[in-house]
């Protein structure tokens, strides 16, 4: 069971949406931190979930970053040790929202 818990939760988090955070822009004003990380996500699920916060007002990009990652790590065992690394992009974007004129 703790093994297909963790195997799932794995899979959200590579295929997943962007994840969003409330926060404030240098300037003050509100505005929301993206992360749209990872191998099987990339630009578009930043700019889809920008979207759907800021609506038809539409947004302004802040701050954008891309950085290649590598992860993993070594273990030792009985026959010597093993090593595994995945190399990932860490994709962070920093948007406000427009006011919508009237």
């Amino acid at each position: 069971m703790g093994k297909t818990l963790l195997s799932f939760l794995l899979l959200i988090g590579l295929f997943g949406c962007a994840t969003v955070r409330e926060t404030y822009a240098p300037d003050g004003r509100k505005s929301y931190a993206l992360n749209c990380s990872g191998t099987a996500r990339g630009w578009d699920k930043c700019y889809a979930a920008a979207g759907e916060r800021c609506g038809s007002a539409g947004y302004d990009i802040i701050e954008r970053s891309s950085e290649d990652v590598e992860h993993g790590g070594a273990a030792a065992n009985r026959q010597g040790g093993a090593a595994s690394y995945t190399k990932t992009n860490e994709r962070t974007m920093l948007i406000s929202c427009k006011v919508k004129q009237q």
